[in-house]
């Protein structure tokens, strides 16, 4: 089989969702299309658009193949998600939004069943964001059609079934805190058994698996070829995490950023995992586990931000430091290294003071998480936050260690997605390496002032 050249990679965030057409020689976006992943706020309780999104999915793949021959597609989404299919390929039910508080009114019954901490790394979670308890709720919610549910797919391998028709499951997937998979027995957790699961859990998949061609109906519908293999995906924090587990020395952690900014650790110290304070066990395509933390900086930044102007100066960057205007956590509550902390302000920061103790509140939390699951070496930030050099400066502050911001590419989730078609022929993103800069004492001295304080409102 000939290399693949032309990757087409279907990228499903919380907020955004793109398809991206990636050379597979290089590892670089050669086109991009994105739209809003919008909720759909009616019944039977607020639910993805998949339609909308699948007509997007489409009409990108047949605009690419108007101008490129692509040779495989791959998939890359956000966690804590899954699709309950019936027999004949169709929805028994909507997919649900993780931000539905529906699961929290079982979570009684639910916390009943779930296993340790011990067995699956997985914290206790509000919300939907346990997909475990999701699935509890709507069995529970919606008897009659959760009977017409055979399989159960992971969010990337819906959209791969959707293209190829072939039903699969896949770990990187599962181990993110579902409740529903043992990351040291490699294999499903009790709860799957526990709530007669199993049987609906379709053949465990690697990432990189072929899973077929396209189905006929699609390559008529985007001009495609109808050989064109689509890959079984993987979940996007890992898909991130994946181009430096395959090439990069330990130990390593990266920072993968969006909507969730999730940290990973590689072959660092060994920590006991706080379930309290949002560590968890992920597990990467490889398998393997992964001390990870994670906080909603994404969203926070997005909310601190909505009303305020881009930019910022220095002057508001050394007032920022000398006055120690502190942002306390946590913006976004009920996850996070500080779940149940109230945010509020130290002093009385302007519209561009505000916008820099936003990055370096961010930073810091990010540090807190790096810290949780004993991270060392290499601090490679990838996706939004790669751009924000308040950010790295304070990281890189804050740890005493090497900072990479991957800003050349918007989002990582996106290579590590292309590198799985890629990697069959043994190809592997150019990794940066850097030397730990000089830490600013301003810098350093703010970070130890915000530890204090958060040390103190949170003790």
């Amino acid at each position: 089989m000939a290399a693949p050249r032309h990757v087409a990679v279907i990228d499903i965030g919380k907020t955004n969702a793109k398809l991206a057409l990636v050379d597979a020689e290089t590892l670089r976006e050669i086109a991009v299309l994105k739209t809003p992943n919008r909720v759909v706020n009616g019944a039977p309780y607020p639910h993805h658009d998949v339609e909308r999104l699948w007509a997007f999915i489409l009409d990108g793949l047949g605009e690419f193949a108007g101008k490129h021959a692509i040779d495989a597609i791959s998939i890359t989404t956000h966690g804590a998600t899954a699709a309950l299919l019936e027999a004949d390929g169709e929805l028994a039910l909507p997919v649900l939004d993780y931000e539905h508080d529906g699961p929290n009114t079982l979570a009684g019954e639910y916390d009943a069943l779930r296993p340790p901490f011990s067995e699956t790394g997985t914290p206790r979670l509000p919300l939907g964001l346990n997909l475990g308890a999701q699935i509890h709720w709507q069995a529970k919610a919606f008897p009659d059609r959760f009977a017409a549910v055979r399989s159960i797919l992971p969010y990337p391998q819906y959209w791969a079934y959707r293209l190829s028709g072939v039903r699969a499951t896949e770990v990187t997937s599962l181990g993110c805190h579902t409740d529903l998979w043992s990351p040291a027995r490699r294999d499903f957790s009790v709860l799957v058994d526990a709530m007669g699961l199993r049987g609906l859990m379709p053949p465990l998949r690697a990432a990189g698996d072929r899973l077929g061609p396209i189905l006929s109906q699609i390559a008529r519908r985007t001009g495609l070829d109808p050989e064109t293999p689509v890959l079984c995906g993987l979940h996007d924090s890992n898909a991130s995490l994946l181009p430096h587990l395959v090439a990069r020395q330990h130990p390593f952690s990266v920072v993968s950023t969006g909507t969730w900014v999730v940290s990973m650790a590689v072959g660092g110290g060994q920590k006991l995992l706080h379930e309290a304070r949002d560590t968890l066990v992920n597990v990467s395509a490889l398998g393997t586990p992964v001390p990870s933390a994670r906080f909603m900086g994404g969203r926070e930044y997005d909310m601190l931000t909505a009303e305020l102007d881009a930019g910022w100066t220095q002057r508001d960057v050394e007032r920022v430091l000398t006055e120690q205007i502190l942002l306390l956590p946590s913006v976004q509550q009920g996850s996070g290294p500080f779940p149940r902390a109230q945010s509020r302000w130290t002093g009385q920061p302007s519209l561009g003071e505000r916008l820099v103790a936003a990055s370096f509140y961010l930073a810091l939390m990010t540090a807190t998480c790096l810290d949780l699951i004993g991270a060392d070496g290499d601090i490679i930030v990838e996706g939004p936050f790669g751009k924000n050099v308040l950010f790295a400066e304070m990281l890189g502050a804050a740890t005493g260690r090497p900072v990479l911001p991957q800003d050349g590419r918007e989002t990582g989730t996106t290579t590590g997605a292309a590198l799985l078609a890629a990697a069959h022929q043994g190809n592997q993103m150019p990794l940066e390496t850097a030397e730990a800069r000089p830490v600013n004492q301003s810098f350093a001295e703010y970070a130890n002032a915000w530890r204090e304080a958060v040390a103190e409102v949170c003790a």
